[in-house]
């Protein structure tokens, strides 16, 4: 499906509509990454068609709302 100039649902790179979600978490710096401490938590919304993700910072557990905003 290849995205009309219209359209502003879907991957913004392919247009496609189905994800995936995921959870990423990095070390921050200083002492939490001196001791390999991960601080900083991150939900990644991935394009099941091309692959195209965006990171998130996991602040809530509402994982349905950041797919919502994805795909516009």
């Amino acid at each position: 499906m290849v995205p009309q100039p219209d359209d502003d649902r879907g991957c913004p790179k392919c247009g496609h509509t189905e994800t995936d979600v995921g959870t990423i978490s990095t070390t921050g710096g200083g002492l939490s990454k001196m001791f390999d401490i991960q601080t900083n938590s991150f939900k990644v919304v991935s394009c099941t068609n091309c692959g195209y993700s965006e990171l998130y910072r996991d602040t809530t557990s509402a994982g349905s709302d950041i797919v919502d905003v994805f795909l516009g």
